[in-house]
C-alpha cells in the first residue's frame, strides 16, 4: 500500500504541520559521526546562545531560554543546569547588570554545535541525495525565509506582549 501524496493546495497546506513535526527526528539519520539524543536535545538550549552570541540578541538568561522554547521557567532551568553539567555552557555575571545571570557556550559547547552543524548538514545531503542541486539550493532558500519570517513574527508578539 503506497502512502496518499497530497494533490490539492488544500492537502498540501495541511500536511505541512505534520511534516516540520518530522523534521527534528530526521536529523537523528544514521550519518557520520551521529549525535546522541541527549546532546540533541541540549542543542536546542545551545542553539540559542549561540545564536545570540552570533547576533545582536544581547545576553542570554534561563528566562530568555524559557521564552525563546515556548516551556515553563523551571524546565528551561533544569534543561539549561543539564547544560551546564555536561560542561556545554557555563553561568556568568552580567556586564549590564552584574546582579543578573547570564549564559555563555564553554569550548565544549562550541565544539558540539559545530559537530551538530555539521552533523545537520550531512543529514540533509543524505535526505536530499536525489534531489537536484537547484531542487536542494531553491529548498534551502525558502527553509530559511520561513525561518526568518517565523522569527519577525514571533519578535512582533513579543513586541505587541511588552505593550500591553
Amino acid at each position: 500500500m503506497t502512502k496518499h501524496e497530497p494533490q490539492t493546495a488544500d492537502e498540501l497546506l495541511n500536511a505541512v504541520g505534520p511534516a516540520f513535526g518530522k523534521l527534528r527526528r530526521s536529523s537523528l539519520l544514521e550519518v557520520e559521526n551521529p549525535i546522541s539524543q541527549k546532546d540533541l536535545s541540549r542543542t536546542l538550549v545551545l542553539n540559542i546562545v549561540l545564536e545570540a552570541e552570533q547576533g545582536d540578541a544581547g545576553e542570554v538568561t534561563v528566562g530568555a531560554v524559557a521564552e525563546h522554547l515556548g516551556v515553563d521557567p523551571s524546565v528551561a532551568s533544569r534543561m539549561v543546569s543539564d547544560s551546564i553539567s555536561a560542561g556545554y555552557l557555563v553561568r556568568a555575571a552580567s556586564q549590564q547588570d552584574g546582579r543578573r545571570t547570564v549564559l555563555h557556550l564553554s569550548p565544549e559547547g562550541r565544539e558540539l554545535m559545530s559537530r551538530f552543524r555539521r552533523h545537520q548538514r550531512a543529514a540533509f545531503e543524505q535526505v536530499t541525495g536525489d534531489w537536484t542541486e537547484g531542487e536542494r539550493l531553491e529548498f534551502a532558500r525558502l527553509m530559511l525565509r520561513y525561518v526568518a519570517a517565523q522569527e519577525g513574527l514571533r519578535r512582533r508578539t513579543a513586541e505587541r506582549d511588552a505593550a500591553r
